[in-house]
């Protein structure tokens, strides 16, 4: 639902020439994924760090070695304000999809993902908002998604989650009993058999 803000994430990465294309950063993104959820399925703990692993590629891929500019970039990638980019649509389709369902979101954040919310005017098409940065812990733990389940009042077998990362997202929710369906809008995972939209228009079409 929301995404990055690349122009000001990036901003520090143009000292070493023109940022990449949104259709570079979407192969970017759907390699870090195939990547990160390899070494995921090897660890029990979330401790290599998503967008650290991006930005790592991302250098590497212009031949660069910057630890300084890959902690900036990580940094301003984990500040939930950065995260302030939504889609046409998507208010008049969460709240088309709450019309049936009971919506809540569960964010691997800095405790401040639902300020962004609602300067992106979406926080009230949710009844809750579990926010990483808050309960302690991050996705794919368990206890985040119970502390959600608790949150909305309901049980995980009643659930189905939502999520673009499947070692994260997916796993953790299949793993604390939810069902779960992959956001896949980069496409990372067309070819993997698993349940996936691309958009909120399939997801709604796939809820009917």
């Amino acid at each position: 639902m929301l995404f990055p803000d690349w122009p000001t994430i990036l901003a520090p990465f143009s000292t070493y020439g023109p940022t990449p294309p949104i259709e570079q950063l979407r192969a970017l993104e759907r390699r870090t994924k195939r990547e990160f959820d390899s070494v995921m399925e090897k660890k029990k703990e979330n401790n290599i760090g998503f967008w650290r692993m991006f930005h790592s590629l991302l250098l590497a891929d212009r031949g660069l070695c910057d630890d300084a500019l890959l902690n900036r970039l990580t940094l301003s990638m984990a500040d939930s304000a950065n995260w302030n980019q939504s889609r046409p649509g998507t208010r008049d389709a969460l709240n088309s999809i709450a019309e049936s369902h009971r919506i809540g979101v569960i964010s691997n954040a800095d405790g401040k993902i639902e300020r962004v919310l609602e300067k992106c005017g979406i926080a009230n098409c949710f009844l809750t908002v579990t926010d990483s940065g808050i309960v302690g812990h991050e996705k794919p733990h368990p206890a985040i998604f119970a502390a959600a389940l608790q949150q909305i009042r309901a049980e995980a077998q009643e659930c189905l989650y939502v999520g673009d990362v499947y070692s994260v997202d997916y796993v953790g929710a299949t793993r604390a009993g939810m069902q779960a369906v992959l956001f896949d809008i980069a496409g990372a995972y067309r070819e993997d058999g698993l349940p996936r939209v691309e958009s909120l228009t399939e997801l709604q079409a796939a809820l009917t």
